[in-house]
């Protein structure tokens, strides 16, 4: 059973790292992004809520919760919309690595509103994590910062550590994680089909095979990991599937660099490298104090 744990974790970590596979194109043909997140969202909560009903599992809640849940879908929402617009000024697997430091914005949340202790560790993650923006920001010998990028993809970033410390600190945190999940993605499809109606935008799919690949990236990028992502944790743990999520900007990385040439360097491979072990110092150190928490 953990076997197959890990490799759902692996799963999960490696499908929402091939994001940029099915976006780069896209947003080269110069397809709205706010058309293919609306669609890759519906088509997801659709999925998603079909697994529900053929499972039977119920997917009522309390009046007092929707509003939790829609600021979920609000925070789900623009920590999307920020990583695809970051990806207009960033290397998309520079702002996939950037966007995996929500983990290390969680700690800080959660120590500066809920008074919880900021260990060494989580300290050193930071110092480990900044040390590695600075090194993805130099390019040809020369420190080449995009503010701009940089502050897109933090918004990502801290739109999704919201989500989680949400999550955890709200009424909705004892709902069933696949009914969170589908109210989150039907949410977040409002949120984009709001934002089409109000700029006039086009909810219409030019081609057949733009609408296969916004099916597959929906199905691949957000329900095949999500789905992979709950049961890893049901069967190994939180931790462990924190960790195998390094393999996210890994993937994105090779992709971005692979399959589209953009820019690489071994500054850039160091920066990565520093900024993932600084994550996953945080979550080990978290993990270790809470089971240590625990025992005393």
């Amino acid at each position: 059973m953990k076997l197959k744990g890990y490799l759902l974790g692996l799963l999960s970590s490696i499908s929402y790292g091939l994001i940029p596979l099915f976006i780069l194109p896209l947003k080269k043909v110069g397809f709205s992004m706010d058309t293919t997140l609306f669609y890759r969202f519906l088509f997801s909560a659709s999925i998603l809520g079909c697994y529900l009903l053929i499972k039977q599992k119920s997917i009522k809640v309390e009046p007092k919760q929707i509003g939790i849940l829609v600021l979920l879908g609000l925070f789900y929402g623009i920590s999307s919309d920020s990583l695809f617009i970051a990806y207009d000024y960033l290397n998309a697997g520079v702002a996939s690595t950037l966007l995996f430091i929500y983990p290390l914005i969680v700690a800080i949340i959660m120590a500066i509103f809920f008074k919880e202790k900021l260990t060494f560790a989580s300290i050193l993650a930071i110092v480990f994590t900044l040390v590695g923006v600075v090194l993805l920001s130099i390019k040809n010998g020369e420190f080449n910062l995009n503010l701009i990028g940089l502050s897109i993809v933090f918004l990502s970033a801290l739109g999704y550590a919201l989500y989680i410390v949400t999550v955890n600190k709200s009424n909705v945190k004892n709902l069933n994680g696949m009914v969170l999940t589908f109210y989150s993605f039907l949410i977040t499809s409002i949120y984009y089909g709001t934002k089409l109606i109000i700029g006039k935008g086009n909810f219409a799919i030019p081609s057949l095979e733009t609408g296969i690949n916004i099916g597959i990236f929906a199905l691949v990028t957000t329900v095949i990991s999500s789905l992979a992502l709950v049961y890893a944790i049901k069967y190994i743990g939180s931790t462990p599937t924190s960790i195998l999520g390094a393999f996210e900007p890994v993937v994105a990385v090779s992709i971005s660099v692979l399959l589209f040439g953009e820019y690489f360097s071994m500054n850039l491979a160091f920066g990565i490298l520093l900024i993932i072990f600084g994550v996953m110092l945080n979550i080990i150190s978290d993990a270790y104090t809470s089971k240590k928490a625990q025992i005393l």
